[in-house]
């Protein structure tokens, strides 16, 4: 049982239990509160806010890190943040962090990543989220820049009198050593997207198989972009919600007699 007054901080992310990143994030904040990782057992990367809902979902209690109490799950990082609040909390914690991510969330990043998939689907149940990335896809990427940014900023957030119970910040951090970031931008999500294709190939039968492949194409030129503050070693910080509502467009239907 966490100490009275002590927040519960939910940790989770799309890379697996294991990885450099969710370790990383749970030294930046293991003294704030007491701390709580539910993750998955695989890599998740990508998956949306998938759910499992055709399969038995396990849960296995480890003891990867030091003090801190630590499951896996077979199921996604939003099954995580499911599973975490029904079978192992058995309450909402005050605050969920996820990652810290092996490459970029930024942009329309954030449809697709298993990372802020989690967050929001804390954020949908009430609670306080934070997703970070790191702009560095390699496995020995250096974390320990972002280990300060990630401590700063849930600092931040903890230390409010009271917080907005469907907080979602999506942030990401620049690969560069800790002197050379410049500091902490609030951003709006940049306009881009993957151009893509599949490669067409052959397995060893000579039957056609299809790999994803695209490049990253960004159409925004506005200064307060979260890609553009990540070009120039800025820390983005998007707030991001669930509601995918487009209240432009709905007040002009309601105008219209598009529908009538």
């Amino acid at each position: 049982m966490a100490p009275k007054n002590q927040p519960i901080i939910l940790i989770t992310n799309d890379d697996d239990i294991t990885s450099p990143g969710i370790r990383s994030l749970v030294e930046a904040v293991k003294d704030l509160g007491k701390v709580v990782v539910v993750a998955p057992d695989k890599p998740q990367s990508g998956m949306g806010h998938a759910i499992t809902i055709g399969s038995p979902l396990r849960l296995n209690k480890m003891n990867i890190f030091a003090e801190v109490e630590a499951w896996q799950t077979s199921g996604t990082p939003v099954d995580c943040v499911k599973l975490a609040v029904d079978k192992i909390l058995h309450r909402k914690p005050d605050i969920c962090l996820s990652g810290i991510n092996h490459g970029a969330n930024h942009s329309i990043n954030v449809i697709y990543s298993g990372t802020m998939s989690a967050a929001m689907e804390a954020s949908i149940e009430g609670i306080p989220s934070i997703g970070f990335s790191l702009l560095d896809y390699r496995y020995e990427a250096d974390f320990e820049p972002s280990k300060l940014i990630v401590r700063k900023i849930v600092s931040s957030i903890l230390a409010q009198k009271k917080i907005d119970k469907h907080l979602l910040l999506n942030v990401n951090i620049p690969a560069v050593p800790s002197k050379e970031i410049k500091g902490i931008k609030i951003c709006k999500q940049a306009y881009a997207k993957y151009e893509e294709d599949f490669d067409e190939r052959l397995d060893p039968h000579g039957k056609k198989y299809y790999w994803l492949t695209g490049e990253f194409k960004n159409f925004d030129k506005a200064r307060d972009s979260d890609v553009y503050a990540l070009q120039h070693n800025y820390v983005s910080v998007v707030p991001v919600q669930f509601d995918l509502t487009n209240y432009t467009l709905k007040k002009q239907l309601e105008k219209s007699n598009l529908f009538k």
